[in-house]
């Protein structure tokens, strides 16, 4: 974690991390810890698109749904609120550039081990999986791209989902 940081009230708080971390879950406390409206990118995509992410993947293709998970993020205009992104997001460049510009990008980092621990739906929850590729191969390419677009790294080992909010919250100074 770096040091605490005064955060303005419009600016958002965006959480970046694998999936099974728990970004959608502690964005909700977060939000309800720090007074802000809450969004999830997956289930604005899956509002938008009236189908379930893997539904899109296994219709559509990984890049059909990279465009999709693309598209949500750039046409999203939210100020002061907590952002739940996907955990691909952050293979689009162009997005990532677009929640960094409105607040800062926590990065919820948890080990390899208790996260693979977490997923027991790999299949069916709507990860950008190519195909051949296994879970410790995605964490290994996903992490240097969390780190790069990270303003704040929390720790989520050995924590629980509030002490995680806390944390994030902590270490923005809001609250």
């Amino acid at each position: 974690m770096i040091a605490a940081m005064a955060l303005d009230r419009r600016k958002n708080i965006v959480l970046i991390g694998m999936p099974g971390v728990g970004k959608s879950t502690v964005g909700v406390l977060l939000a309800k810890e720090t007074r802000r409206q809450f969004v999830d990118i997956d289930v604005l995509i899956q509002a938008r698109e009236g189908r379930g992410l893997q539904e899109i993947i296994d219709a559509d293709g990984l890049d059909a749904f990279c465009a999709v998970e693309r598209r949500a993020v750039l046409e999203l205009e939210v100020e002061g609120h907590v952002i739940a992104t996907g955990g691909s997001v952050i293979y689009h460049e162009n997005a990532m550039a677009h929640l960094a510009a409105g607040g800062p990008v926590v990065y919820l980092r948890l080990p390899l081990e208790p996260l693979t621990a977490r997923i027991d739906n790999l299949s069916t929850r709507g990860v950008v999986l190519p195909p051949g590729q296994d879970f410790p191969r995605l964490y290994a390419e996903r992490t240097p791209l969390y780190e790069k677009w990270a303003n704040v790294t929390v720790d989520c080992l050995g924590l629980n989902q509030d002490q995680v909010a806390a944390a994030v919250a902590g270490s923005l100074r809001c609250g």
